[in-house]
């Protein structure tokens, strides 16, 4: 299908590129209240960027290590996007380039500001709130994705997408995947409601609890049993998804597939500093498994987890996401 056997499989991610702006504060502040930041920083982030970024690094070590000069990814990454015509677009770009990931499938449309990110951090818990401002992402047109060559040449082993582009190019890109034979893994954030055709056939669906309750139209205390828990996942499951994952926080992850297999898997311990990027993580190292030819949702979700668990104890968003080597 996608790639030659002499290379890497390939991921190719269709999503949101934005910059951070993060404020760490003492407490989420009240309606009305105005509090200082005990610091503040401006890194690139997006939804889409960060997973391209999780699945490169996680695909190698870090280049200070020495065995990072002559070793081969386990693989290739590609990013399809929008950024605008200013200086945050190209920091977007070359940090992605930074890491490996092909950016010849991120568009500048003229007039338009790249996506922002306000990041609010609540140091105590490294707990956090955003709001986003679409901007160049929102250019992207179902039109856009109306034919296979859309997804690059070659077409990827693995497509990966999110909802902070607009749901009509997503569902675009789905059918032409679906048609190309290609498999999609989706996150679902933010969480909107979704037709049933966005289920139909979906190989992968990566959600939180929040998005769990939200798609699945149960109430979020519903999964807080195991039993709710599979209760939502055979609802996702007759809609035709073949693997479901719902991360639960401290609580750990749940797993279900088609073919019969479930669990929750405890969460790993860690000090928590700072959530962002947590989630895009989880889903880079699951895809990297997913790729591999030798997929096991136990122990891609295993793996996912302990990658997750290493981001949360570090401040930021891609600068968070361990390399292969630090796990």
């Amino acid at each position: 299908m996608a790639t030659s056997k002499a290379q890497p499989p390939l991921i190719t991610v269709l999503g949101s590129l934005n910059m951070d702006l993060v404020s760490y504060v003492p407490h989420h502040p009240l309606p009305g209240e105005t509090l200082t930041s005990s610091r503040f920083a401006v890194s690139p982030g997006g939804k889409g960027a960060n997973q391209a970024v999780a699945c490169a690094k996680l695909s190698r070590s870090q280049p200070s290590h020495p065995t990072s000069t002559n070793e081969t990814p386990t693989a290739r990454i590609r990013m399809l996007g929008a950024v605008g015509q200013d200086t945050y677009g190209e920091q977007l770009k070359s940090n992605l380039s930074s890491f490996g990931v092909d950016i010849s499938g991120v568009i500048a449309p003229p007039s338009l500001k790249t996506g922002l990110a306000i990041i609010i951090v609540d140091e105590p818990t490294g707990q956090n709130r955003i709001v986003l401002s679409p901007e160049a992402n929102h250019s992207l047109q179902a039109s856009q994705f109306s034919t296979p060559s859309s997804l690059g040449d070659p077409l990827p082993d693995l497509l990966i997408m999110q909802l902070e582009i607009p749901l009509p190019t997503v569902l675009a890109a789905l059918r032409v995947a679906r048609d190309a034979g290609v498999k999609v893994l989706l996150n679902p954030a933010p969480a909107q409601e979704l037709p049933a055709e966005a289920y139909e056939g979906l190989a992968h669906l990566v959600v939180n609890e929040t998005e769990a309750s939200i798609l699945g139209g149960v109430a979020e205390s519903d999964l807080d049993t195991e039993s709710g828990l599979e209760a939502v996942g055979q609802t996702f499951l007759k809609r035709g998804v073949q693997n479901l994952i719902i991360t639960l926080g401290g609580r750990g992850v749940y797993y279900v597939s088609a073919d019969g297999k479930k669990g929750l898997v405890p969460a790993e311990k860690a000090k928590v500093v700072d959530t962002t990027a947590a989630g895009d993580t989880f889903v880079g190292r699951y895809a990297l498994d997913v790729v591999s030819g030798n997929f096991n949702i136990e122990d891609a979700v295993r793996k996912a987890n302990r990658a997750a668990a290493k981001t949360v104890e570090r401040l930021g968003a891609q600068d968070s996401i361990p390399w292969r080597d630090e796990l």
